[in-house]
């Protein structure tokens, strides 16, 4: 636990008679990789959007990545010189605690990379800026599945928020439509296609290649990472899974509540097969309320039958459909979404803090 010192975050109003007051906030982001980059200019692009419609301006004053340090810009970044790497305008601070005081953060954007196993150190930096006063939104899905109750709860002691859109389906808006446009509806389960690396790696077996080659291709497309363990044993779909399992359905689940199957083990005969009967194998991940308050989850490959909505679902596409008490199955897709839309995500959940605070 971080004993942070108390200290006093500002947000600048800038007004003159008879127009509308607009609220400036000081942002600053960890992690600064193509969703970084991406965010400062979905926020230049819609900047004027921000002003006329919310009444909600910006400057970004920190930055922070493992190979820059901790970078402050106290007046703020030029955006097309953050875009193009550089860093000219900034100084440096000595540690998070520094950073956060010296860049005065109204608002913590966190996208720095998944530790799939403890959440940290995202965890520690989303506390940090919350206990400092500052809103706190995070791609990164590891706070949301491991500490999201606690953070939550913090947050709302210190009267900011902690949202997470971007962390489970890009910028679909999957938490927020609950939140804002759902009351009263119970969720009883839920199903989806949540990796979209297995999806293109499947596809390619499906054309005849091998795992291996499949693999490669995935990796040559920019979609699989140089180890791909993670989505190829199942684990980004679990992970997914507790993260919608707990934030929505009040679940308490963690990672190894979850049994998880990959697609290692799919044969080439199992793919044949399905497709010869024009069937597909999706990795599918599940959770489902029980007697009482228990609820059951688990992620595998799943033959689906044209039929079925998730079969559809192809390349980078993600889809998840919910059971609720109203509705049979509510689906919410994405198609082959790009980093702009995570961006879009933290920018919506930026949009949502600030104006319910």
């Amino acid at each position: 636990m971080i004993s942070l010192p108390l200290f006093r975050i500002t947000i600048a109003v800038e007004t003159s008679p008879g127009a509308s007051v607009i609220r400036s906030f000081n942002l600053c982001l960890i992690g600064f990789g193509t969703v970084g980059r991406s965010l400062i200019g979905l926020l230049q692009r819609k900047r004027r959007d921000l002003r006329e419609r919310y009444e909600i301006d910006f400057r970004c004053t920190g930055v922070a990545t493992r190979r820059l340090g901790w970078l402050v810009a106290p007046h703020g970044f030029t955006p097309e010189k953050l875009i193009n790497g550089d860093y000219s305008e900034a100084s440096r601070a000595a540690d998070l605690i520094d950073w956060l005081r010296a860049n005065k953060a109204n608002v913590l954007f966190e996208a720095s990379s998944l530790n799939a196993e403890t959440g940290e150190p995202a965890i520690t930096h989303i506390r940090a800026a919350l206990e400092a006063g500052a809103h706190a939104i995070s791609a990164n899905k590891g706070p949301v599945v491991y500490a999201h109750r606690q953070l939550s709860e913090l947050a709302k002691a210190r009267g900011v928020r902690f949202f997470h859109e971007s962390a489970m389906m890009d910028g679909a808006p999957v938490f927020s439509l609950f939140r804002e446009t759902l009351p009263a509806i119970e969720i009883r389960g839920f199903r989806g296609v949540l990796n979209s690396t297995t999806n293109v790696i499947l596809e390619c077996m499906d054309s005849g290649m091998s795992f291996d080659d499949a693999v490669r291709e995935a990796q040559r497309l920019g979609v699989a990472e140089t180890d791909p363990s993670n989505d190829i044993d199942g684990i980004d779909a679990a992970v997914k899974v507790v993260g919608l399992v707990n934030v929505l359905m009040g679940g308490d689940l963690k990672l190894d509540d979850v049994p998880r199957q990959g697609i290692r083990e799919l044969t080439a005969a199992q793919l044949r097969a399905a497709h010869e009967s024009g069937a597909k194998w999706k990795l599918i991940g599940r959770a489902k309320r029980e007697s009482g308050s228990r609820i059951s989850a688990y992620v595998r490959p799943e033959r689906l039958t044209p039929e079925d909505p998730m079969y559809s679902v192809s390349g980078t596409s993600l889809s998840v459909g919910f059971e609720t008490d109203i509705f049979r199955e509510l689906i919410i897709s994405e198609r082959d979404p790009g980093p702009e839309a995570t961006a879009y995500g933290m920018l919506s959940d930026f949009i949502n803090a600030v104006r319910s605070s």
